[in-house]
């Protein structure tokens, strides 16, 4: 058994990137858009670009994700095994995939280092590399990196890019309510961003923004 398990984690481990290079990732370009005042219109492209510091936020907007994502962020080592069985149990229910349990580390982890394939090689990498990202980086880094990096829309990439793009604002001048929103947009940002009058984006978003006083932050 032992020997077995060193040569899947050979297999698994043997085309892992390295987790110390994820913030300097910057495959993709980034595009600024200005009026003629040089004011920023719109901002799209790396997911890095523009960065915010976690300390220059209001305290609901990861709040606010994390009531969505990951309540649990900060009580956890990288998975969530009760959400892992309470999305088991409801998915066995609806016989169908309707609820996931990924962490914010284990998205963080697929977003910036892998595909999207549903392969065994796959999981065992997003697995290696959570535990990775876990014992490397702080909490905080990760929450930081995961806000800067995630997708909000069509080339839309990170909090302050959403901001920017859907209230012409910086992220540290969100509102609770506005940043529930944006909050509720991340489980399906493209369709969100097509639809933004969406009824059930709103209720969600009064909701979420009720209850994110609960989650806790260190």
């Amino acid at each position: 058994v032992g020997i077995f398990g060193v040569g899947v984690f050979i297999w698994v481990a043997s085309d892992l990137p390295d987790p110390e290079e994820l913030w300097r990732k910057t495959d993709r370009p980034s595009i600024t858009f200005v009026d003629i005042q040089g004011q920023v219109i719109d901002r799209r492209g790396a997911p890095d670009s523009p960065p915010v510091d976690l300390k220059s936020l209001p305290v609901y907007v990861p709040q606010a994700v994390m009531a969505i994502e990951d309540r649990k962020f900060y009580q956890h080592w990288g998975f969530d095994l009760e959400g892992v069985a309470r999305a088991l149990y409801v998915n066995f229910q609806e016989g169908r995939v309707v609820q996931g349990a990924s962490t914010l580390t284990q998205q963080l982890a697929k977003n910036l280092f892998l595909s999207g394939e549903r392969t065994l090689l796959r999981k065992g990498q997003e697995l290696v590399l959570t535990l990775l990202l876990e014992k490397l980086l702080s909490k905080q880094r990760i929450l930081e990196i995961y806000l800067n990096s995630v997708e909000w829309g069509e080339g839309v990439y990170g909090a302050e890019a959403a901001s920017q793009h859907y209230y012409r604002k910086s992220a540290s001048k969100l509102s609770a309510y506005e940043a529930a929103r944006l909050a509720v947009m991340l489980p399906r940002p493209k369709y969100f961003e097509t639809r933004p009058n969406s009824g059930y984006l709103s209720s969600r978003a009064s909701t979420i923004a009720a209850r994110m006083g609960g989650v806790e932050l260190p």
